[in-house]
């Protein structure tokens, strides 16, 4: 039961606690963001208007997007005892005390016992599994708080036995409307202070609080803590006024103004000259784009990820290394993580844009085309699996075995008797490619000759029409 001191100690919070604190939203109304979850009439705002959370929920995001408020919240409406524990501090014991205690609450006043786990993915096994018997027989209505995934985390019985809700990193005009609160708040935030003659005390440029909603990367918290600081290291100017410009918003978080957002144009339009920089092998715009990505947040892996694809799709057979190089790279990017990973991601990106290049990858959809268009052939029967039909119906006879002839190479048709001699790979002129175009000339004329038939080549597909039929699949 709440006594004087409690009491004591939360009026002291309203003033003395860290701002992020003080403007923890306390109602619906309040909380800013997660519309496709707690937007009106969504599931999970009904369920906590009317006080009857359906089941046991997991609440799934970055941090300062909302999770720890959202069941805060739900503490405030509800009828139900409300208990929390924090996965890094609690153990077993406290997990037996708290399901003892919501029994008795149960049989004693026929109230409901709903526990707030906060980091619910640092419990272990033993940990979830003491939970789980009482989630599962409704002694306890659970909602987990994680920033992991929750499929790889937590129990895959308790997931089952609840609702997952994934929380996003709030955009700016959210962070901003959020910053916008703080500073016009006359209770918990800034909108108290005033100068002498009556003007608002706290002065933020439009510049300083763009830039402090964009670098906190979603994250509310980050947002409100440099605007803190920022107001209560500056001191007021003559009349009184504390002045925020871009300048001490810089300062405040540690980051140059960088125009990107993760969402927004900004983003796709910077790792596409990227990647079109790296395909046209110029480093050092390459390098530029990097940094710009790396400067402002942007996550390594997705760098890489591009990377990955840029080695097979631009740089393919004129350099086959280089997606062994990339492979390498991500591989050691994940290993080491960051900053250190920068350097694996920067000598792939350095490798790639300085190999020659071949998109010769792409004439699969050249293969891909003939068949829309005239539908799969047959497999020739010497091609067929002779494992289960050779007997009966000659699948894989007069098959010739390349490994018994001279070179390991014998003139044979592998395609639909159809279309035999068509071809669809053409190799480029560069770097290993040239060789490989050498021998692969030799070995198709050589079975054009043996078979007696004439070759003729697919017909080229433009860069739009492959780009239609990757994005049909």
């Amino acid at each position: 039961m709440p006594d004087l001191f409690d009491y004591a100690q939360a009026e002291f919070d309203k003033v003395e606690a860290p701002l992020a604190a003080r403007m923890r939203p306390r109602a619906l109304d309040e909380f800013v963001g997660q519309e496709e979850i707690v937007g009106p009439g969504k599931l999970l705002r009904r369920a906590i208007e009317a006080d009857r959370l359906f089941s046991s929920i997991i609440l799934w995001g970055p941090p300062g997007t909302g999770k720890t408020t959202l069941a805060r919240i739900i503490a405030n409406r509800t009828r139900s005892h409300f208990e929390t524990l924090n996965a890094v501090m609690a153990g077993v014991a406290d997990i037996r005390r708290v399901v003892q205690d919501a029994k008795e609450r149960r049989k004693l006043h026929r109230q409901r016992t709903i526990l707030l786990v906060d980091e619910i993915h640092r419990f272990n096994k033993s940990q979830q599994d003491a939970l789980l018997p009482h989630v599962e027989d409704g002694t306890i209505v659970l909602i987990g708080a994680t920033t992991e995934n929750p499929y790889f985390e937590v129990n895959s019985a308790l997931i089952s036995r609840s609702r997952l809700f994934m929380l996003r990193p709030l955009t700016e005009a959210q962070i901003i409307t959020i910053l916008r609160t703080a500073l016009s708040d006359p209770e918990r935030g800034y909108g108290n202070r005033r100068t002498p003659d009556g003007r608002p005390q706290v002065c933020v440029d439009e510049d300083a609080l763009r830039h402090l909603a964009r670098v906190a990367g979603g994250d509310a918290r980050n947002a409100l803590n440099a605007l803190e600081l920022a107001v209560e290291s500056t001191p007021p100017d003559a009349a009184g006024v504390i002045h925020i410009d871009l300048a001490v918003a810089q300062e405040s978080i540690q980051r140059r103004a960088v125009l990107y957002d993760k969402e927004g144009d900004a983003h796709y339009d910077t790792i596409s000259a990227f990647i079109k920089s790296v395909r046209g092998s110029d480093p050092d715009a390459a390098l530029y784009w990097l940094a710009k990505m790396l400067y402002a947040g942007e996550d390594p892996r997705f760098v890489m990820r591009r990377l990955l694809i840029l080695a097979s799709e631009d740089v393919g057979l004129a350099d086959p290394m280089g997606l062994v190089v990339a492979a390498a790279a991500a591989q050691s990017l994940d290993y080491v993580g960051m900053p250190e990973g920068m350097y694996p991601l920067v000598e792939a990106t350095l490798y790639l844009a300085t190999a020659p290049k071949s998109n010769t990858a792409t004439h699969y959809f050249r293969a891909r085309a003939q068949i829309e268009a005239e539908g799969a052939g047959e497999v020739p029967d010497h091609l067929k699996d002779a494992n289960r039909d050779a007997r009966g119906l000659g699948h894989g006879r007069g098959y010739l075995y390349p490994h018994e002839f001279e070179g390991h190479w014998t003139p044979q048709n592998y395609l639909p008797r159809e279309i035999a001699g068509l071809t669809f790979y053409t190799p480029s002129d560069q770097g290993y490619e040239r060789i490989v175009a050498e021998r692969l000339e030799r070995w198709r004329e050589a079975q054009r000759r043996a078979l007696g038939i004439e070759g003729r080549e697919a017909p080229m597909l433009s860069h739009e029409e492959i780009e239609r039929m990757k994005r049909e699949r």
